[in-house]
C-alpha cells in the first residue's frame, strides 16, 4: 500500500484551472464561514430548520470559524482548496476524537461550482496525509446526514465503511435549529492510507 503523503501546500490542476491546497490561517475565517453556510443551505435543508438556514446561519458560522481558526490547537487542522476565484473547498479534522474510531473529519465542504472535479477527493487524501504525519496509528471517521445520499455514495466510493448511526446533534446545541429528528451515519477508515491515492 502506498504511503506517499502529499505536501502540506501544493498546486493541483482541476480541468484547466489550478487549485492551491494549504493549511487555513485566521484570516481565512470569513471565507470559510461563507462556504460552510452555503453548503448547509444546499445540503442540510430538511435536517436543519429553514428559520436557521435562511436567518443567522452566516453570522453563526463567522463567529464559529473566527474562534476556531483564531486559536492554535495542535490536535486540529483545517485544509483549504483555493482556485483563482477564491475558496472552493475545506476540510477540518480533530485528532484523537474517538477512542475506537480515531480522528474525526468534522467538516468537508466543496463549493457547488467545484463539484465532481476531484476537489473533495484531494482534500480527503491530504487530510489522510496530515493525519499520518501527526498521529500515524489513528483511524479516521466522519458523520454524514442520512438524507445526503450523494455524500454517502462519495464516502463509500472512497472505501468508507458505515459503522453506526445516531441522531444528528443540533448546531450550536440549539434544538430549535433542527427540523424534526434527522439521523446521521458514521463512516470510518481503519487505515487512512487507502485515501492517499486520492491526493
Amino acid at each position: 500500500m502506498s504511503d506517499q503523503r502529499p505536501p502540506a501546500e501544493t498546486l493541483a490542476s482541476v480541468g484547466s484551472a489550478e487549485v492551491l491546497y494549504r493549511h487555513a490561517r485566521p484570516s481565512d475565517a470569513v471565507e470559510v464561514a461563507h462556504l460552510h453556510a452555503d453548503s448547509w443551505r444546499a445540503h442540510y435543508r430538511g435536517a436543519y430548520s429553514d428559520a436557521f438556514l435562511d436567518g443567522d446561519v452566516v453570522d453563526d458560522r463567522v463567529a464559529f470559524w473566527t474562534r476556531r481558526l483564531g486559536s492554535e490547537d495542535p490536535d486540529r487542522f483545517t485544509l483549504l482548496a483555493r482556485s483563482r476565484d477564491g475558496l472552493i473547498g475545506f476540510a477540518h479534522t480533530a485528532l484523537a476524537a474517538d477512542p475506537e474510531w480515531g480522528a474525526l473529519l468534522e467538516n468537508l465542504h466543496v463549493a457547488r461550482c467545484a463539484h465532481r472535479r476531484g476537489v473533495g477527493r484531494r482534500l480527503m487524501g491530504r487530510t489522510a496525509g496530515v493525519l499520518l504525519e501527526r498521529s500515524p496509528s489513528e483511524g479516521l471517521h466522519l458523520w454524514v446526514l442520512e438524507q445526503n445520499r450523494a455524500a454517502r455514495a462519495f464516502y463509500e466510493a472512497l472505501g468508507g465503511s458505515h459503522v453506526d448511526s445516531s441522531a444528528t446533534p443540533a448546531p450550536g446545541g440549539d434544538p430549535a435549529r433542527l427540523a424534526g429528528t434527522p439521523m446521521r451515519r458514521r463512516y470510518a477508515w481503519r487505515d487512512p492510507r487507502v485515501l492517499l491515492a486520492e491526493s
